[in-house]
């Protein structure tokens, strides 16, 4: 059961508190995790990018490595913030009762559930820049604008975050994450626009693509890259914002179910 309710939520110590103890704990497993977070997206990245690549010399203006080297950033913030917060939740949660210990303390859930997120969106931000840096050795042009990168990852990996400990705290099982895996990552994952552009897919994967907060992460990081467009970023860029905040108070809202109960 959690601690009682206090007055005043988000308080600084509450969140240095658990923050400090996230980044204690990843120096255990830092080696792993970031082998996991980046080597995959730059698999993805050198596959897609010297495979088709060498059918396709260039996507809407931009060499194809480049084309996929922005846009696999989203596939390293969604390896870096919705899969561990789903897994690691759960396990903090169910098997090891981590959040029995903290809520002990004088932190509630939405403190917990808001500094735990924050960490995940700080790694995946850094994550993020893994696949630009790679695709820098082959070609990319350093810009200006690559500076903000990381904190366009920052913010969208914070939104799917606080999406992957809703998906912990509303499931029973470990096994139930392949359906929201397969059904809905895996779907979103593929309307994106990080391998080929969304002009030529059906009007109806147009529509979801337009709703899915990793399209917007790419177009948005794609514009840090190669310049921006002020009317469409101002769009993505409050897409990306909406989701987080929704996202978050949905997190903390199946938390504070899943520990009460």
């Amino acid at each position: 059961m959690s601690a009682p309710k206090r007055l005043g939520r988000l308080e600084r110590p509450a969140l240095m508190g658990v923050l400090v103890r996230e980044i204690i704990n990843f120096a255990s497993f830092w080696r792993a995790s970031t082998f996991s977070a980046t080597v995959e997206p730059t698999v993805y990245l050198l596959a897609f990018g010297f495979g088709f690549g060498s059918l396709v010399s260039s996507v809407g203006g931009y060499d194809y490595v480049e084309y996929v080297g922005t846009g696999t950033v989203a596939t390293a913030v969604l390896f870096g913030s919705a899969f561990p917060a789903m897994f690691g939740t759960f396990v903090k949660y169910k098997f090891q009762h981590t959040y029995d210990a903290i809520l002990a303390a004088p932190v509630d859930t939405e403190e917990l559930v808001t500094a735990e997120v924050l960490w995940l969106s700080v790694r995946a931000g850094t994550y993020g820049c893994a696949p630009m840096l790679v695709a820098m050795l082959f070609g990319l042009d350093p810009s200006w604008g690559m500076l903000l990168v990381p904190f366009i990852a920052m913010l969208a990996g914070f939104g799917w975050a606080c999406f992957g400990t809703t998906v912990a705290a509303k499931l029973n099982s470990i096994d139930n994450f392949n359906y929201v895996t397969s059904a809905v990552l895996t779907p979103l994952f593929l309307v994106a626009g990080t391998f080929f552009p969304i002009d030529g897919l059906p009007e109806w994967a147009r529509v979801l693509a337009q709703i899915n907060p990793l399209y917007h992460l790419v177009e948005l990081v794609r514009h840090a890259v190669f310049g921006f467009e002020p009317g469409a970023d101002a769009i993505h860029l409050a897409v990306l914002v909406i989701f987080a905040l929704l996202m978050w108070r949905l997190a903390i809202r199946a938390m504070e179910k899943k520990l009460i109960a």
